[in-house]
């Protein structure tokens, strides 16, 4: 039987959810099934495309010009004619613009799937227009969440009975011996009676870490021996510092910078935050997920969808200063509902977002006719 041949279509191959997603479906997938390979229509590839076309995975990249730019429809069709692609899998609503108007009136069939929206979400009055035509002419398409899905729906017009949920997945993470948390423990300065509590996320407005220092704030007012850990940099990060001077927490947080590697860091946290206004499956939640970590976070996209409230975390009002921190403060006092918290995310993990899951659903749906 010979091989179903894919090419993925993504903006790049740098670190982040979409990327993971591309990846974790390339290695996950069975090769005597699938040839799997990556068309970035944005250049450079970033380091997972380095690393996967270092191992021998075909990646083509090309510049995008400014504006819509026609020429790539034309360098994306000749690759797929050159290649004899059978299926294109478009990850997001613009490589899927350009992807779907390529392979048409080609053997290629298309798969589109949105891995997440701006906050705030919009549209414009061509994309409703154009999106039900596109649509028809794609075979598959796929959101990451229920709340993505909605989104579709509601800003992009696409039917929704054509839109199918399948759920990021990612592998578990490997838990650091208690050797290297207690060196990372001494690196940081936390003594060992100190609660961690933390996040792991760029420093974006999305993401509101000011609500979250905030909340920090008042749970110090409990009185409670906290520490609050925030791994990641970004454009935010002088708004931070000037919020963590103004709570006057300096001595309470710890700003590790951006970590190439953060899985440590993670697994030293106690619980684990998500104070997004925006997110479609968040993968470091995920990812704290398969340590067993309990979660706190706001209702934002699919947090409700991978964190059941009061099951294997907790979920507040998006934005809620107030209940954000009676989250917090109600997990330390609670151990029988920590320890739920703990075992339920492993539980929920396993059963749901194992990378095996998600990419078996892909085969299955790469194999239909």
């Amino acid at each position: 039987m010979s091989k179903t041949s894919i090419l993925h279509l993504t903006y790049d191959m740098r670190i982040g959810g979409t990327e993971m997603v591309i990846k974790n479906l390339i290695e996950g997938s069975d090769p005597d099934l699938f040839d799997m390979s990556i068309f970035c229509i944005e250049t450079p590839i970033g380091p997972w495309g380095i690393e996967m076309q270092n191992a021998g995975l075909p990646i083509t990249a090309t510049s995008r010009k400014p504006g819509f730019d026609i020429s790539l429809i034309f360098a994306i069709r000749k690759h797929l004619k050159a290649n004899n692609i059978n299926l294109l899998h478009c990850h997001q609503y613009t490589p899927w613009v350009y992807g779907v108007l390529a392979a048409f009136g080609t053997k290629t069939k298309v798969v589109f799937t949105e891995h997440g929206r701006f906050y705030p979400d919009s549209s414009t009055w061509k994309r409703k227009l154009i999106n039900p035509w596109l649509a028809r002419i794609t075979k598959h398409i796929t959101a990451i969440s229920q709340a993505t899905k909605q989104a579709l729906v509601d800003f992009e017009n696409l039917p929704k009975e054509r839109v199918e949920v399948i759920y990021n997945g990612i592998a578990p993470l490997t838990p650091p011996s208690t050797l290297e948390l207690l060196e990372l423990r001494r690196e940081l300065g936390l003594s060992s009676k100190e609660i961690c509590i933390g996040t792991i996320a760029r420093f974006d407005p999305i993401k509101n870490h000011l609500m979250m220092l905030q909340a920090f704030k008042l749970c110090l007012d409990s009185g409670l021996p906290l520490k609050l850990l925030i791994v990641g940099d970004g454009e935010m990060r002088e708004t931070i510092e000037a919020e963590i001077v103004t709570l006057d927490i300096q001595d309470k947080v710890i700003l590790t910078g951006y970590k190439d590697s953060p899985q440590t860091y993670l697994a030293l946290m106690d619980i684990f935050l998500l104070s997004s206004f925006s997110e479609g499956t968040s993968m470091t939640l995920l990812e704290a997920m398969s340590l067993g970590k309990p979660c706190i976070v706001t209702d934002a996209g699919g947090n409700k969808e991978v964190i059941q409230n009061g099951e294997n975390g907790t979920v507040t009002e998006n934005d809620s200063t107030q209940q954000f921190a009676k989250a917090i403060l109600t997990l330390i006092n609670d151990s029988s509902l920590y320890n739920q918290y703990h075992q339920a995310s492993h539980r929920r993990f396993d059963l749901c977002f194992e990378a095996s899951i998600m990419v078996s659903q892909f085969e299955k749906m790469y194999q239909k006719p």
